[in-house]
């Protein structure tokens, strides 16, 4: 595709049949997806020749080079980046560049998981290993002490409480709002309406995460599809603009974090930021990675929607609801509508959809701006997308 507009877009997205779908595999969701996003924007898959996943299915079982092999795609740019829950939002940033740059045209993205089907609601209370299997990299220096993945997040809870004075009544009411958007949302997994004693009762988990703090387990995928402004004239939906996007890590193991109340986005929201020429004020929408209440709390505040230390105050009075100054995850997120095992690529679908006014029930009014937040590992790599339905100035 020599010359014309060579600026990124998004034009197709997809999810799989979710949040329970006990019909598909992990491969099947990666190809049900695709071929909803290529429904969607009327590509035909002759067309892509770039591909990128993070997997989802197991090691080496849907990695890019197998699923491209599955897909049949015949690539001349391929990225396999795995960063965890954020790897999507990495891999938006990687598939730009590679689009400005000529080494590619257009991008497929996939990803799919069965993980309720396969491993059911688990996935919190397990360790960093299997018992009986030798651990391998520098994990093998926390294995020992048994944290489980709950336990990270419930550690940085506990300190931003100490220092700060964040109730656990704060963290509640995101999950709360949380599923007020689930109930508007048809296939969410959870729809009844939570109150905050309902989060506060329920059982404790790591204090002081509650098993209503803590995201669902469910089944499903997505797909996104990446080309040059030039090709999306001609294409069914209208292009949604990258407008600025960064990721960076700042530990893996939860013993490196440096500061449990402070996240990577930190770093990678302000950088974001410059590169769309925005500030938080211009977002309409917010899409971020809620595996937990307090991931979402901290990047709140690491992002700079609010002062740190006053994310709890913040989201006290309904700003985090559709009609809110800053609606987020209105199709009711991790907490409430689907998580299966790496989100990132769902807060891009939805994004893109509010972007374009087809959320249906669950629609923000006059959304122009939308931001993607992914976290991966133990709030170690965080991965920001500003998005945007109409070109960059």
């Amino acid at each position: 595709m020599a010359g014309g507009d060579r600026t990124p877009v998004i034009v197709g997205v997809g999810l799989s049949d979710a949040p329970i779908a006990p019909h598909l595999d992990g491969v099947g969701h990666h190809v049900q997806a695709m071929q909803r996003a290529l429904d969607d924007c009327g590509l035909a898959k002759s067309e892509i020749d770039g591909y990128m996943s993070a997997g989802g299915a197991g090691p080496m079982v849907d990695d890019a080079v197998n699923m491209a092999e599955y897909l049949k795609i015949e690539h001349r740019y391929l990225d396999g980046t795995m960063t965890g829950g954020s790897s999507y939002e990495f891999l938006v940033q990687h598939a730009a560049a590679a689009i400005k740059d000529g080494l590619c045209d257009t991008v497929l993205c996939t990803y799919g998981s069965s993980l309720l089907t396969t491993s059911g609601r688990t996935l919190g209370s397990k360790g960093f290993h299997v018992p009986g299997q030798r651990v391998a990299g520098p994990t093998k220096w926390e294995a020992p002490y048994g944290n489980v993945l709950i336990g990270s997040y419930a550690m940085a809870a506990k300190r931003h409480m100490h220092q700060y004075g964040t109730k656990p009544e704060h963290l509640a009411q995101i999950a709360v709002d949380a599923r007020y958007h689930a109930s508007l949302n048809p296939n969410a997994l959870y729809r009844t309406p939570l109150t905050i004693d309902d989060v506060l009762g329920s059982r404790m988990i790591a204090d002081p995460l509650h098993k209503l703090d803590c995201c669902v387990i469910s089944d499903g995928g997505g797909a996104f599809i990446m080309t040059t402004a030039e090709r999306a004239r001609d294409l069914k939906q209208a292009p949604i603009y990258i407008l600025g996007a960064a990721g960076t890590s700042s530990h893996w193991s939860i013993s490196q974090m440096e500061d449990f109340t402070t996240t990577a986005a930190a770093v990678a929201g302000p950088e974001a930021f410059r590169r769309a020429g925005l500030t938080p004020a211009d977002v309409d929408v917010l899409h971020f990675y809620d595996s937990f209440t307090i991931t979402a709390l901290l990047m709140l505040e690491d992002l700079g929607f609010c002062a740190k230390g006053e994310g709890g105050p913040f989201v006290e009075d309904g700003k985090l609801r559709i009609g809110g100054s800053h609606p987020m995850n209105p199709d009711g997120g991790g907490l409430s509508s689907c998580h299966p095992g790496m989100r990132g690529i769902f807060l891009l679908v939805e994004a893109v959809r509010q972007l374009r006014g087809q959320a249906g029930p669950f629609q923000v009014p006059d959304a122009e701006v939308a931001i993607a937040c992914g976290s991966g590992g133990w709030l170690s790599c965080l991965g920001v997308v500003l998005l945007g339905n109409q070109a960059p100035a």
